[in-house]
């Protein structure tokens, strides 16, 4: 890296670098130095790389690689003769924004310091120099907090609970109504926690008679902070958003050092967060808040009322005016929507940030449709630019409309959806709660970073402060959370667990129901009845372009007929799986059990006539609702012991009513099942008498299956219908088994179809998921007409791993550790992935007209669906509400290599 450029610089005439290079100098880098490409108005400064800050990381311990520091200290001089001001000067100082910049946006998750620059000297410099004696004070004492919190790693609360004191003893409700005096006072203040609070041992450099003594050196000050935010990319927030979002540990953050200007020199100066377009639902209008008299961090961490972006016009003419300009050039450059901030100091604008702006899931496609209609963008471009994961989000349950309620407070309506659940007012308590499996919804004065587990875990978020720009409103949206922000009639009391709602006379207590629709932005006491939303419009065209660019199929895994109708309405194209095991369960338990445990063949042959009356009818159901469709049935997979009564739980109940007195006599019935049930109980039953195994050990139970199916197809056919099923046989892993069976089910087809007096053909495949019917499947696809891929136990299989216990035992661990990249049972693995592959060239070898698919649940996981197609599916099955994603992703596959060729070319 000795050769390498760390620093570009932007800005006053001399900018480095541009918007594609993200990845050197992180988003934010790169989108300032477009900025200024362009003439936008942007103040200058200079971007530490991305990869600095991994080298940073690959020092032992952790520091500054060689030479950076005079690197630094060179373009701070730079910086210095743009600005014609000196960092720290006593006569008129030069003060600087130390920022992160990701490649990818990861709002809020890593470290800002504004004022930097400012000690004991300059900020008389600085009074001096502006005439604005409490502007001055304001900004050091932002300074010292934000760079105590940041650097030092203070206690925010300890900063923000003096400024309250404050305010109280002041008789004041807004900071804005603090003097000079004041904030000179907290100046000295802040000093004090300083001294009190952070340990000495940990920073020996600031360290004067066992105390830290906050930095007057602006150098030290500017090393500090840069080290602060290359260490935040390794803070929990920051490592949890990145493998939430699939983001690399080893892309870094850049660092950009930006001369600072002010939005709280009066109130003719501001600063506001603003999207070219509404973010929430896609309408074509300015969206976003601003703050005057103000900083930046003011606006997101919503310690002020904001107001909308559409009146800054009224209150600041000519910036108003000119950031309209603005957001139409940004806007025509990116040909997407942008999310922008900005300053505005004593009236004049400045751009301090752009990005492509994230948005909910219905305003993504409904900006993507509106390009398109208004010539911006392609319809590839706009399939491309849909996140398939983000469709979750208009999944996601609302208020029922005929449920009747009383509304207990409204706040913003920051994310849409709906949740109910318990409230609960920490993060740790939200993680800890959905660990028990109770739905909880998060209640904060305010989110911040440090909350990330918490959201996560939460059904929905609700805030009684902050806009629709605030961390809270931000994060929820991206994951598809409901949150409702700025509920003010709520006044909490973090100590006690509880929130009092203001001229409601009601008082929320941990534990409480509540419900929230983060659409319109209220809050209701109790739970409400949620529905599904009607899907339909923008996502309905986006998914119709995406079913003209895939060549992938998209099946639904069903097992009911109102599941299959479902994933019909969603665009799946058959059923790629149906779960037999799941018709024997409830009520029709007994019979099973009846098979099972029978001693007689009357007893177990009554079984297995009821049997074939149920399932018939079950396949009558699913069949309709896939009319003309395949439905791949597979055959009963579980081992029997599954259907049988907890062996330990009847010992209890035995002993139990040998304690109460029950004769030998009285017991020996529920004795003897025991013994039955022990009998069956296998060491490794994952890998015992299942799938395939179980038909040939108990031919009448897939005697009876294949008969069902074939009697409901025969009905349906004389009614006109086009039943399409295909057999599915589970866990073969030698050819012997699959053509044993094939044999045996086919003379039933044959048998059934001339009772019934109709010709069928019915399609024999088997699910591919254990590693030696993959490595041998040119084998197995001789007698095989399809095969499916069920990866869940393919991966099981393969690793060796219990999918039941991974998550609670040593996943955690494995992911921190990074001896796994991701959780294997969401996205497909690479050595999983080769064994389907393998599967898929094999079988083809010796069966070229074989149909392949894919059923395990990384049919629906979007990067999952790119591996097959490159693989060469026919198809993937997944879940109905993540067929939409599915498809999606399938187009998303192909027109990336089409992009790929033609860049090739």
């Amino acid at each position: 890296m000795a050769d390498t450029k760390r620093i570009y610089a932007f800005g006053g005439g001399q900018t480095e670098g541009g918007k594609d290079m993200k990845f050197v100098l992180g988003g934010k880098g790169a989108n300032l130095a477009e900025m200024a490409n362009m003439g936008l108005p942007v103040p200058p400064g200079f971007t530490i790389t991305c990869q600095t800050c991994m080298e940073y990381y690959n020092a032992e311990p952790p520091a500054f690689p060689e030479g950076l520091a005079e690197e630094i200290s060179a373009n701070v001089a730079v910086l210095e003769e743009k600005m014609g001001k000196k960092l720290g000067d006593d006569s008129d100082p030069l003060l600087v924004s130390v920022r992160s910049g990701a490649a990818f946006s990861m709002p809020g998750m890593m470290d800002t310091v504004l004022n930097l620059g400012l000690n004991e000297k300059s900020v008389q410099a600085l009074i001096a120099k502006s005439g604005n004696e409490r502007f001055a004070w304001d900004s050091y004492r932002r300074f010292i907090q934000m760079f105590s919190k940041v650097v030092l790693d203070a206690d925010g609360d300890l900063f923000e609970n003096a400024i309250v004191k404050m305010k109280q003893d002041r008789g004041v409700e807004n900071d804005t109504e603090l003097t000079a005096d004041d904030m000179k006072e907290l100046v000295a203040d802040f000093k004090r926690l300083v001294a009190e609070h952070v340990p000495a041992e940990e920073f020996p450099q600031l360290a004067v008679d066992g105390a830290v003594v906050f930095p007057q050196d602006v150098s030290q000050q500017l090393h500090l902070a840069i080290e602060a935010v290359f260490r935040s990319w390794n803070n929990r927030r920051a490592r949890d958003y990145r493998r939430m979002e699939k983001i690399d540990d080893d892309l870094g953050t850049a660092v950009n050092v930006q001369a600072m200007v002010f939005g709280n020199m009066g109130e003719t100066s501001g600063t506001g967060v603003g999207f070219t377009r509404n973010a929430a639902d896609g309408t074509r209008e300015y969206y976003g808040d601003f703050l005057t008299n103000a900083q930046g961090e003011d606006v997101v961490a919503g310690i002020r009322k904001t107001r909308p972006i559409s009146e800054l016009p009224d209150v600041l003419p000519e910036a108003g005016k000119e950031l309209y300009r603005v957001f139409e050039v940004l806007e025509q450059a990116y040909r997407d929507m942008c999310d922008i901030e900005f300053t505005i100091q004593e009236g004049k604008l400045w751009m301090l940030q752009t990005r492509i702006g994230k948005r909910t899931a219905r305003a993504a496609l409904k900006i993507a449709v509106d390009m398109v209609d208004e010539g911006l963008i392609t319809r590839e471009e706009a399939v491309m630019r849909i996140n398939p994961a983000h469709l979750d989000q208009l999944m996601h349950p609302q208020f029922d409309t005929t449920a009747t309620y009383d509304v207990l407070a409204k706040g913003l309506n920051a994310s849409p959806g709906a949740a109910v659940g318990e409230v609960v007012f920490s993060a740790d308590d939200a993680e800890a709660a959905a660990a028990e499996g109770r739905k909880v919804i998060l209640l904060r004065w305010e989110t911040n970073p440090d909350d990330l587990h918490g959201m996560v875990a939460a059904q929905g978020i609700l805030t009684s402060h902050g806009g629709k720009t605030s961390h809270a409103a931000v994060i929820a949206r991206g994951m598809g959370k409901p949150a409702v922000c700025g509920a003010e009639a709520l006044k909490i009391d973090m100590k006690a667990k509880q929130a009092t709602v203001s001229g409601k006379g009601v008082v929320l207590k941990e534990g409480d129901i509540i419900s929230i629709d983060g659409t319109s932005g209220i809050v209701v006491l109790g739970e409400v009845a949620l529905v599904q939303p009607d899907v339909s419009g923008d996502m309905d065209t986006i998914l119709a372009w995406s079913d003209e660019f895939r060549t992938t199929g998209v099946r639904a895994n069903a097992d009911t007929p109102d599941d299959a109708a479902l994933g019909r309405t969603f665009g799946a194209a058959g059923i790629g799986l149906c779960r037999t095991e799941h018709m024997f369960l409830g009520e029709r338990k007994d019979i099973i059990q009846d098979f099972i445990l029978g001693e007689s063949a009357e007893v177990r042959q009554r079984a297995l006539d009821k049997l074939l009356e149920v399932q018939t009818e079950d396949f009558l159901g699913i069949f309709s609702a896939m009319d003309g469709l395949p439905v791949t049935v597979r055959l009963l997979d579980p081992p029997l012991h599954e259907f049988l009564d907890s062996p330990r739980d009847l010992e209890v109940e035995i002993v139990r009513a040998e304690c109460g007195g029950a004769s030998a006599e009285q017991l020996a019935p529920r004795r003897k099942l025991l013994a039955q049930i022990d009998a069956m109980s296998e060491a490794n039953p994952m890998l015992g008498l299942r799938g395939c195994r179980l038909g040939i050990t108990y031919p009448e139970l897939y005697a009876l299956q294949v008969e069902a199916i074939t009697r409901a197809a025969c009905e349906l056919k004389k009614q006109g219908k086009d039943p399409r099923p295909e057999i599915m046989v589970p866990l073969v892993s030698v050819k012997a088994e699959l053509a044993t069976l094939r044999e045996e089910i086919e003379t039933v087809i044959v048998r059934v179809s001339q009772e019934c007096e109709v010709d069928i053909i019915i399609p024999v495949g088997t699910m591919i998921e254990l590693p030696r019917a993959a490595v041998c499947a040119d084998e197995i696809a001789e007698v095989a007409d399809f095969f499916s891929f069920g990866t869940n136990d393919l991966t099981q299989t393969a690793f060796g791993f219990s999918r039941d216990d991974i998550e609670s035992k040593f996943l955690p661990k494995y992911l921190e550790r990074k001896v796994l990249p991701r959780n294997p049972f969401e996205t497909i693995d690479d050595g999983v992935a080769k064994l389907v592959s393998m599967g898929c060239e094999r079988g083809r070898s010796t069966n070229p007209k074989i149909k392949l698919g894919v059923c395990g649940e990384h049919g629906g996981d979007p990067e999952s669906v790119h591996t097959f197609y490159g693989i060469g599916l026919d198809y993937v099955s997944c879940s109905p509400y993540r067929v939409p994603l599915a498809r999606l992703a399938a187009a998303q596959a192909a027109l990336a290599e089409t992009a790929q060729g033609s860049d090739n070319r």
